[in-house]
């Protein structure tokens, strides 16, 4: 369940609406490509072999928060 990644789609928001949303992600910044692709690699691995079903969050803290 990711929550707001600095793609192109986002980047091209309103400036003032994009600043809104980074002001209620306590870690203070857009996700990024990458991190999304980390848990993928997890997930798909031998390490991640026993999880069957859950939501992970990567969000920065956003949906704790708002």
């Amino acid at each position: 369940a990711p929550g707001y990644i600095d793609t192109e789609m986002v980047g091209a928001m309103d400036q003032k609406v994009l600043d809104s949303i980074i002001a209620q992600i306590p870690v203070g910044r857009l996700g990024k490509g990458e991190e999304i692709a980390d848990m993928v690699s997890w997930l798909s691995g031998e390490r991640a072999g026993y999880v069957t079903g859950c939501t992970l969050s990567l969000n920065g803290g956003q949906y704790l928060v708002g």
